[in-house]
């Protein structure tokens, strides 16, 4: 699975925001930060994603993007 990071909460309006977190499910933060670390490892050092992520439970998935909390910043990923 190939995964591209398109956008954060704070680089789009709250109409896109809505529409990105439609749907939206728990899903396994570690398993998304492997995905990360496989796909885009600049991010994923970037974010210290080895380290703890207090925010961890609000990792979520759509139909379309993953959702990764970090630093109460979500990032939104999407799924090719």
């Amino acid at each position: 699975m190939k995964i591209e990071l398109v956008a954060t909460c704070s680089s789009i309006d709250s109409v896109s925001w809505k529409q990105l977190m439609r749907g939206k499910r728990k899903t396994s933060y570690s398993k998304l930060c492997n995905l990360i670390k496989d796909n885009l490892p600049h991010i994923y050092e970037a974010l210290c994603l080895e380290l703890f992520n207090p925010y961890s439970a609000f990792t979520f998935k759509t139909n379309t993007h993953f959702i990764l909390t970090h630093s109460a910043i979500e990032y939104f990923f999407k799924i090719y």
